[in-house]
């Protein structure tokens, strides 16, 4: 049956904000296609790999079905990325005066993706309720490191008829140790521009459909 990844991070069964987080990371797909880059020594096709991976693991894209537990200062969760095995975490580090939370993605081939976010508060607008977040990511590959930050912004538009979406926008700028420079934007129909050196601008979407195959979630082409 398909559902769409949100149907995966919200669980029918409730979850708590940092379960939440964490399956929301599930997306470290990405961090594959990075890894095979830099075995090819493709280090600009892996930062934008990374920098996508960056901008998913910390958005969502369709129908909010409810509002996940909060957890208290200190709380931690993980759970392993049902497609890669890699191990995903997340710890909410302080709630006051903002919400201030670090995760990470630990590939089975000893890669590593770090990341930490401070949630500012909720903004109102006629788009709907906002909640910014500035944000950094460090990703480490042997010898190779990426480091990106911007501020991504997850918003509720409100429904009249109980049909609330969540999705995401905002930007980041990230570098890497071979040199490389780009800067991503996400809008709200989770299209995604990257632009890397003076190549041309490449354009990838976040909002697909995943299809449940017994306890695991595996991507497929729309």
């Amino acid at each position: 049956m398909l559902v769409d990844t949100v149907r995966y991070e919200l669980p029918p069964e409730g979850i708590t904000l940092l379960g939440y987080i964490v399956r929301r990371m599930h997306k470290t797909e990405w961090l594959v296609k990075a890894a095979e880059a830099l075995a090819q020594n493709k280090t600009a096709e892996a930062l934008g790999a990374v920098a996508l991976y960056a901008a998913a693991s910390a958005t969502s894209f369709g129908r909010a079905y409810y509002q996940p537990r909060f957890t208290r200062e200190g709380d931690a969760a993980s759970e392993r990325d049902p497609n890669t095995g890699a191990m995903v975490a997340a710890k909410l580090v302080s709630s006051a005066p903002v919400y201030h939370i670090t995760y990470s993605a630990e590939m089975p081939d000893g890669d590593i993706f770090q990341g930490s976010e401070k949630i500012l508060g909720t903004t109102v607008g006629f788009r709907g309720l906002g909640m910014p977040a500035p944000s950094n990511f460090t990703f480490k590959s042997r010898v190779y490191e990426a480091k990106l930050s911007g501020t991504l912004t997850s918003e509720l538009a409100l429904s009249f008829f109980g049909n609330t979406k969540i999705r995401g926008h905002g930007s980041l700028d990230f570098s890497d140790s071979a040199g490389n420079e780009g800067h991503l934007e996400l809008n709200r129909q989770g299209d995604v521009k990257i632009k890397i050196n003076d190549r041309p601008a490449v354009s990838h979407t976040l909002a697909r459909l995943m299809r449940l195959d017994m306890l695991s979630l595996s991507p497929q082409s729309t």
